[in-house]
């Protein structure tokens, strides 16, 4: 009996399970409300989710629409203009008799005598004397005139000039065919520019196979530091160690190229009487010292940052 008296007292508990209040039956109307309440939620989500992509949608419907008008417009503009263009006067060659009695087109630039005689006779006195602008000018003139109008040069322009002016330079010092006379004086103008000078250096650079670096091992951590992240910069394979704290590597004219690189930007950028621009500075002269010098025999070149006690006779 007191056994079954155990066991019964042990199976009191799960009577509560048969509860409708604390037992099965209210759990599973608990989870049946939350999941409803759950569905209202996702459903109400889901249906502001596709109204706004409706909206969006019908957005981008009336932006194709516009765009498809305001092309028919462009075309019927440029239908327009190849028209309107065999009918404009070319600037300077109109005749000059008739000026004072023939109305001239709207929009039409009028030339004072002396100065379209000019303009006919020869460039230079076109040059010396500019076109008088109108009201006209101001708001477009013909087609012919806003054709004829010198453009300000653009980033593609000045970059394409740069580097006609460095390949100019480079090839009238360096070992290649000489410019010829027309652009031999553009070359030594050019090379005054400090960017056609460093252009000229790249090139240079690009045509070595192999440098030798001689400077202190700190001076070197810097370097390879600066130039570490460049896309053109290699690690060398080996770096010697000699005596009194010096190293010496080889670097390939690629790698040189993504150091003179580095070296002008940090020259440019770092703030005067600091630490890197000398040394900056001080590499990139030395390194263009040696550049300057190269005649296409196939020596090495060999940069050396060392400015201490000359070498003994051993050495």
């Amino acid at each position: 009996m007191e056994k079954l008296e155990e066991i019964e007292r042990r199976l009191a508990p799960l009577d509560r399970l048969e509860d409708p209040t604390v037992g099965l039956t209210a759990l599973h109307g608990d989870v049946t409300q939350s999941r409803l309440k759950i569905l209202e939620q996702i459903q109400a989500g889901v249906t502001g989710l596709r109204e706004e992509n409706r909206e969006v949608r019908r957005r981008q419907d009336r932006m194709i629409s516009d765009l498809n008008e305001t092309r028919g417009e462009l075309r019927q503009l440029l239908d327009l203009a190849d028209v309107l263009r065999p009918l404009a006067p070319p600037v300077g060659t109109g005749d000059t008799s008739g000026a004072g009695t023939q109305p001239h087109p709207e929009g039409a630039v009028q030339l004072p005598g002396p100065e379209a005689e000019a303009g006919y006779g020869s460039s230079a006195g076109a040059e010396g004397h500019p076109p008088v602008s109108t009201d006209t000018d101001s708001q477009g003139g013909t087609m012919e005139n806003t054709g004829h109008r010198p453009q300000p040069e653009t980033g593609e322009d000045q970059d394409l000039a740069l580097k006609r002016a460095i390949e100019a330079a480079y090839q009238g010092t360096g070992t290649f065919a000489g410019p010829s006379s027309a652009a031999a004086p553009q070359a030594s103008a050019g090379a005054e520019d400090p960017q056609v000078a460093h252009g000229v250096l790249l090139l240079k650079a690009a045509g070595v196979a192999s440098a030798e670096l001689i400077a202190h091992r700190d001076t070197w951590e810097w370097l390879a530091a600066l130039a570490v992240d460049h896309s053109h910069f290699r690690t060398p394979p080996s770096v010697e160690d000699i005596k009194e704290g010096r190293v010496q590597t080889v670097l390939s004219g690629r790698s040189l190229i993504a150091l003179l690189i580095e070296l002008w930007n940090t020259r440019s950028t770092a703030t005067p009487l600091q630490g890197d621009y000398a040394l900056a500075t001080t590499t990139y002269n030395r390194i263009a010292a040696e550049l300057t010098g190269v005649t296409g025999q196939g020596q090495t070149i060999r940069i050396v940052l060392d400015d201490g006690l000359p070498q003994e006779a051993g050495d």
